[in-house]
């Protein structure tokens, strides 16, 4: 995606001639070093600024801004899904007996439980339903198969989350040529990966970008809601 029109003000101060602006209340970021001399250099960053962009724009920044934070949250998760699947099944398709693959799956979601639990509970519902469909992007499967798969060993992974999640439809699934939310999720992915921001996987399934791109082109036309592009 293009970058937005961003005004960025980057101002130096000395310690020595130090005062409060009126723009320091408005600063998002503020980066302090000591230089060689001992003098301190205090770095200010002004929140973006969007100018000339219609209302439209403006709604579909809101929403893409909003959607890049909750797949920085959740995406390492999806990740880690499909990377554990990958293994535990592999491990499970060497053991010959069904006590072997019961022991194993055992100690596969006990180490699951044990690491995410916690964390996955701080999701909010909506990173929840973004995660949902980002598991199924990158497994192929959806969150119900890969609970009601016993040898998925995700059941208990998610057992635990259902009182949280119990109004997220598990059977969602990744749709970028069907839902707009998904195109500009899988938008972001992209622009995420370019900046080096996530690891980036491959989706389980070819997604044919370019059809799903030019069909958004097309039903979106020139309304502001279509993405930019770098």
């Amino acid at each position: 995606m293009k970058a937005f029109i961003i005004v960025l003000f980057t101002i130096f101060c000395w310690s020595a001639q130090a005062q409060v602006n009126d723009w320091e209340k408005y600063a998002d970021s503020l980066r302090t070093n000591v230089l060689d001399d001992g003098e301190i250099e205090k770095e200010y960053m002004l929140p973006e600024l969007y100018m000339n962009f219609s209302k439209e724009e403006l709604e579909r920044i809101k929403i893409e801004n909003a959607l890049r934070r909750r797949i920085l949250r959740v995406y390492p998760y999806a990740v880690l899904t499909s990377h554990n699947l990958t293994n535990l099944n592999a491990e499970m398709a060497k053991l010959s007996t069904k006590k072997e693959q019961r022991r194993h799956l055992r100690k596969t979601e006990k180490y699951l439980k044990e690491q995410f639990e916690e964390r996955l509970k701080k999701l909010s519902r909506k990173d929840g339903q973004i995660l949902v469909k980002l598991i199924n992007r990158q497994t192929g499967q959806t969150t119900f198969e890969l609970v009601k798969d016993l040898k998925s060993g995700w059941s208990a992974f998610w057992s635990n989350q259902t009182a949280k999640l119990f109004d997220i439809n598990l059977k969602t699934k990744y749709a970028p040529a069907d839902v707009l939310e998904d195109f500009y999720i899988e938008m972001i992915l992209q622009e995420l990966r370019d900046e080096g921001r996530i690891q980036y996987r491959e989706a389980a399934r070819d997604l044919n970008m370019n059809k799903v791109k030019s069909h958004w082109k097309a039903t979106l036309g020139d309304s502001g809601y279509y993405p930019n592009e770098n």
